[in-house]
């Protein structure tokens, strides 16, 4: 079965007219659409350098994609083939937005493509002043959803599902269109043990080493001028935990990254500074902590106090959500897999005496 498609501009206005050819010895379930682009110019961004897009989406989709001119024959299974269509008519709507297609966004179209069938993966776009962030995962837009409708969000899970670098993209989002007056972005600065004045420096320079990470978020959603304008002016606040203390924050966005390297009551006393009109986030990965002597996560600890309560949601990243080199996913399937292994298996009970 063959069908074609004019790809308008934007695609979601898409039509289609489906006809019948012969198989040419292909499976009777093979399936053949045919694209048809009208905007040329946009074609280099969508295909890639040498192609590249296509080749991606042929080896993760299973199906075989031929460009010619401005169109596109796309032929495999037919639930592939649909995926391969929702993924380029996805991307071509992005390089018409005049949005960056990058290899990460076409890995992040199948991913969402797979999981949302044809719906277009910029909905829910988060919208910066420098960029619009849209998720790659459905875990992703469900975070992205969460932080939208609750008060205060927990995103737990591994490094690389963009916990933390969603969380500043709706903060950016938050402050650009006045929904809040400020945001507050805090980390604990465990490494030292909190006793920073063992470190060379200012104050500043004792903790921006631990900050940095959500530095680079907001350069990357934020003019850099813009950025420091809002550090001069506290607009934007970058502390260390230990600074939150005695603190009401109202009329903020709030941030706590690495929480799992949190005590239960520095926890109790972060959650505590919310006030009118903020709305919080708090990531971390419970199986990384690097507090000292086994002490007790406040993250792990509030994931299970907090359970069901109104207000408050919990999003699961999984290693299936890494959206970092696709190597990183591989690395902590690993490393799971050896700690499942590591674990002591229950030693059988002593048999009674006769």
């Amino acid at each position: 079965m063959s069908q074609t498609i004019s790809a308008l501009h934007p695609p979601r206005h898409a039509t289609s007219h489906q006809t019948q050819v012969p198989s040419h010895g292909h499976p009777p379930d093979d399936k053949t659409y045919t694209l048809t682009f009208e905007d040329n110019r946009l074609l280099s961004l969508l295909f890639g350098e040498h192609d590249e897009h296509l080749a991606l989406i042929e080896h993760r989709l299973g199906v075989a994609i031929t460009p010619r001119g401005n169109r596109v024959a796309i032929r495999g299974e037919a639930a592939h083939v649909e995926n391969a269509r929702a993924v380029l008519l996805s991307l071509y709507g992005r390089a018409g937005r005049g949005l960056e297609i990058t290899r990460g966004e076409v890995d992040g179209a199948i991913r969402m493509a797979r999981a949302q069938s044809e719906k277009d993966v910029t909905e829910g776009a988060v919208r910066t002043r420098r960029k619009a962030v849209i998720a790659r995962t459905p875990t992703q837009r469900t975070y992205i959803d969460a932080i939208r409708k609750n008060e205060l969000v927990f995103g737990i899970g591994p490094a690389g599902t963009g916990k933390t670098y969603l969380a500043v993209a709706c903060a950016a989002e938050a402050l650009m269109n006045g929904e809040v007056d400020r945001i507050v972005l805090s980390r604990p600065a465990v490494e030292a043990g909190e006793r920073l004045g063992f470190l060379p420096g200012d104050m500043k320079e004792k903790v921006d080493p631990y900050l940095r990470p959500l530095y680079d978020a907001l350069y990357d959603m934020m003019p850099q001028a813009l950025v420091a304008k809002g550090l001069a002016e506290n607009q934007i606040e970058i502390a260390p935990l230990a600074f939150m203390r005695g603190r009401t924050l109202s009329s903020a966005f709030i941030i706590l990254d690495e929480a799992q390297n949190t005590t239960p009551q520095q926890m109790k006393m972060f959650l505590t500074r919310l006030g009118e009109g903020s709305r919080m986030v708090v990531t971390g990965d419970p199986t990384q902590v690097d507090l000292p002597n086994n002490a007790t996560s406040g993250l792990s600890d509030a994931l299970h106090i907090l359970k069901g309560v109104k207000g408050i949601e919990q999003v699961q990243f999984k290693a299936a959500d890494i959206v970092r080199h696709q190597l990183v996913g591989r690395i902590v399937g690993a490393y799971d897999k050896a700690a499942q292994k590591a674990v002591p298996k229950a030693r059988p009970s002593p048999r009674p005496s006769k």
